[in-house]
């Protein structure tokens, strides 16, 4: 099982949890942070600190937000991985 990034952290897109991830399964979208589902190794230590509550263990995700379990599978992969953290979206 994993964590997942959900639709909160679509257009704000703060690094607070990158920093705490002991497994560096973060990894970065245009938009969006992605969590890399065969990386992660389902500490928690990220959700306490996403600030807009984006985390969602995978069998906790919202039902309107599922499809974002594929999203993070899809694209994490896709996309290069962060570590460390970076100024949120503008607006943020």
């Amino acid at each position: 099982m994993a964590h997942v990034v959900c639709q909160p952290c679509f257009g704000c897109k703060y690094t607070d949890c990158v920093v705490v991830c002991p497994v560096e399964c973060f990894y970065e979208g245009e938009q969006i942070l992605y969590i890399h589902p065969d990386e992660c190794i389902d500490c928690e230590a990220c959700v306490p600190e996403c600030p807009v509550e984006a985390i969602f263990h995978q069998d906790n995700v919202p039902e309107d937000q599922k499809p974002f379990i594929e999203l993070n599978a899809e694209m994490a992969p896709q996309s290069p991985s962060i570590t460390e953290k970076k100024e949120p979206l503008a607006g943020n």
